[in-house]
């Protein structure tokens, strides 16, 4: 059985994963206390990435330069990074965060926007 994708009123959720590297951006612990659920995220296509051809950045929204918290998953983001290749404008919003001893592990929805009707 296939589940269609869920809606939100921001838009089509494409999918909701776990931020990867989050144990190797500087300074994290931090900008941790800024970040909250429902936060709005920037995703940026990587291409010249040397270790992962669909490498996509997660990123605060922050008008003087967005805090880097890590990547799409590399085995799920190959759709996301086609999107952004084609120049879709997808997003994404913070849904949870939890400290596991030293990982910060934070969870996102990426999402597509729908037309307005």
């Amino acid at each position: 059985m296939t589940t269609a994708p869920t809606s939100s009123p921001d838009g089509l959720i494409l999918l909701e994963c776990l931020v990867a590297g989050t144990t190797h951006r500087e300074k994290l612990k931090q900008h941790e206390p800024k970040l909250y659920v429902g936060q709005a995220l920037e995703l940026v296509r990587e291409a010249d990435s040397k270790y992962d051809d669909w490498a996509v950045k997660v990123l605060t929204t922050e008008a003087e330069g967005g805090i880097w918290l890590g990547y799409l998953p590399e085995v799920r983001n190959e759709t996301s990074a086609r999107l952004l290749d084609a120049g879709y404008h997808l997003t994404a919003r913070l849904t949870h965060k939890v400290w596991d001893e030293d990982w910060l592990q934070l969870e996102i929805e990426v999402l597509l926007p729908t037309p307005l009707q």
